[in-house]
């Protein structure tokens, strides 16, 4: 891509970044390097490696060609120095948070976070001696008010999982690095289609590939990028050392081949979701929607700023609390009860039932997640055909809550 007058699109990145057809043997697609381990000319060569004196492979767990073409691909996507794959969206949040964290050192979080994330701050991290401070980071001033020294980490998803709450990235990094903290923003929900973090100052952004970059449901896959100094102590320790968290060669492949089309697929999902939000906020048993797409949405005028399009996620309370949350899963037949998102198939989930089952009552109305949320992950399908399951769903909820 180095011929290029100016810097290639968005798409154009996705596909083409780090590869020349000509300089492997003519074939479209890079190869999948199915290799553990990496032979050396002579031991010099692997003293040298291994010393940090030479750039070269050495053993997959820390770097294979697959892998590393998909890290450059999507460091350029999302403006970062470097970036690092991982076995999981959760390899690439603990594997970074190891890394640049230390007994003592205190990370301040969002209310809402992903349910294994709040999981593995309050049961790893605090259990190691690292102070975890919640406060609501929607309102920066909380921030100001209790930021110290000891803040090593300001972390937050946006929008949040699963009840769509936005942070202002630029201001919160402002705040951060005015106090000497690394910023972390989970951009799975946007892609760096939608939102670029680190372009609003933000220093590391991580993903669960398996979502939206991917894209197909059939794999499981993380990533995080930032500065190369820091990337490189995560893949040497936080990879190497603390969580052993490898992407495979082969699913590095496929995250590559689901990058190709991402531009064309959260177009989509984007389109489909506005419709689906549109619909509900108009339904007497949806008490309230969150999609930042919708002006009745509280933070729609953040979103304009830091978001080119509100993406494929929504939320909604259903009136009737948790019976009603289950009620309504249980009468879709079209869209899958499923976790996760970002697939070709609309998927519906429960958190209260689900994904933030593990939080206790008293935790769930503290961190904003509600029983009658339900978090809906908009597909690829025809949306007449998602409005008709939608529809029939809430009216059995309906004849239900008559019969009642």
């Amino acid at each position: 891509m180095s011929n290029f007058p100016k810097q290639p699109g968005f798409a154009t990145r996705a596909i083409h970044h780090g590869y020349q057809s000509q300089d492997n043997h003519g074939a479209l697609n890079p190869s999948i390097c199915m290799s553990s381990t990496f032979a050396f000319d002579d031991a010099e060569q692997g003293g040298a490696r291994f010393a940090g004196e030479q750039s070269g492979y050495i053993y997959s767990r820390l770097g294979n060609p697959t892998n590393s073409l998909l890290e450059a691909r999507l460091a350029v996507l999302e403006g970062a120095e470097a970036g690092l794959s991982t076995g999981s969206g959760m390899g690439a949040i603990t594997s970074l948070l190891w890394t640049l964290l230390l007994p003592g050192d205190e990370i301040i979080v969002d209310k809402t976070l992903y349910g294994c994330t709040f999981s593995f701050f309050n049961h790893g991290l605090a259990r190691q001696g690292i102070q975890v401070r919640h406060i609501d980071l929607t309102n920066p001033d909380e921030l100001q008010r209790v930021i110290s020294s000891r803040t090593k980490v300001v972390y937050f998803e946006t929008p949040a999982n699963p009840n769509m709450r936005l942070v202002d990235i630029a201001i919160v990094s402002d705040m951060a690095k005015k106090a000497g903290a690394w910023v972390v923003v989970d951009n799975t929900y946007c892609t760096p289609y939608l939102q670029r973090p680190i372009a609003l100052g933000a220093d590391f952004v991580v993903h669960s590939a398996t979502k939206y970059l991917n894209g197909h449901g059939d794999l499981i896959a993380g990533a995080v990028v930032g500065p190369q100094e820091q990337i490189d102590q995560v893949r040497l320790f936080g990879v190497k050392d603390m969580t052993g968290s490898v992407l495979s060669a082969q699913d590095a492949y496929l995250v590559m081949r689901g990058l190709k089309t991402l531009a064309i697929r959260m177009e989509r999902h984007t389109s489909n979701a506005q419709i689906i939000a549109e619909y509900l906020l108009a339904h007497p048993l949806v008490e309230i929607v969150y999609y930042p797409g919708l002006e009745s949405f509280d933070q729609y005028q953040l979103a304009s700023k830091q978001m080119s399009l509100p993406g494929g996620m929504l939320a909604f309370e259903l009136l009737g609390g948790m019976s009603d949350g289950i009620r309504f899963m249980n009468n879709l037949q079209l869209i899958k009860r499923a976790v996760s998102l970002g697939d070709a198939e609309t998927l519906a989930q429960h958190p209260a039932s689900m994904t933030h089952s593990t939080y206790t009552p008293e935790q769930r109305q503290q961190h904003l997640i509600s029983d009658g949320l339900i978090r809906l992950s908009a597909g690829l399908e025809e949306v007449d055909d998602l409005l008709e399951d939608i529809e029939q769903s809430l009216d059995m909820l309906a004849t239900h809550r008559c019969v009642a």
